[in-house]
C-alpha cells in the first residue's frame, strides 16, 4: 500500500496505523479523502430548486378522509 501522505497530520497518521495497523489506516484516508472530494464536487455543482407552482394546502379538500 501506498504510505499515508493524504494532507493528514504526522500525529494522525500514526494513530491511524497503530490503531488499525498500516493498511487498514491507509485505506480509511482514502476513503475520507475520496468522500472529501465527492462533498466539493456535490458543493460545486449544487442548484437551488424554486417552486414554480405553490404547494397546495389540502388539509380542507378531498384528500382529508377523517
Amino acid at each position: 500500500m501506498e504510505p499515508l501522505d493524504l494532507d493528514l497530520s504526522s500525529n494522525t497518521q500514526k494513530a491511524l496505523a497503530v490503531q488499525l495497523g498500516k493498511d487498514a489506516g491507509t485505506e480509511i484516508a482514502m476513503l475520507l479523502r475520496r468522500m472529501a472530494a465527492q462533498i466539493d464536487e456535490l458543493k460545486k455543482t449544487k442548484v437551488t430548486v424554486t417552486s414554480v407552482v405553490p404547494v397546495a394546502d389540502h388539509s380542507e379538500s378531498a384528500w382529508n378522509f377523517a
